[in-house]
């Protein structure tokens, strides 16, 4: 059974960081695609970013290219999700997704992933 456990999450200071991972277990990872979703108060889920593990490519959300980063480590089958320079508008819960290839040809910001985890609460006070 797939299981993604975020974690990560805080209060922080506008232009801070926060380092959010997501642990997982249950696949084969090495062949999946991870995708990090969030959504603020009283708005709707958004892609934030995503990683095609096999080759390590990586796509963005415009809100966060150029400050948010996405990476993974093997060994530990954990995704990261890097975030710099945060803005009070990042505040949301943060998630993290992952789906394997059926048959179906999606874009990694494509938000029909498989398994989900429960979150982690990131704030950004101004």
């Amino acid at each position: 059974q797939v299981q993604l456990i975020e974690s990560g999450g805080g209060l922080v200071q506008t232009g801070g960081s926060l380092r959010l991972s997501c642990a997982a277990s249950g696949g084969t990872f090495s062949t999946s695609d991870m995708g990090w979703f969030r959504q603020g108060p009283g708005k709707e889920r958004e892609f934030v970013g995503a990683i095609r593990w096999s080759v390590g490519g990586t796509v963005y959300a415009n809100s966060v290219k150029g400050r948010f980063t996405i990476s993974r480590d093997d060994a530990k089958n954990t995704v990261y999700l890097q975030m710099n320079s945060l803005k009070p508008e990042d505040t949301a819960v943060y998630y993290c997704a992952a789906r394997w290839y059926d048959g179906t040809v999606r874009t990694l910001s494509n938000p029909a992933y498989d398994h989900w985890g429960q979150g982690t609460q990131v704030t950004v006070s101004s």
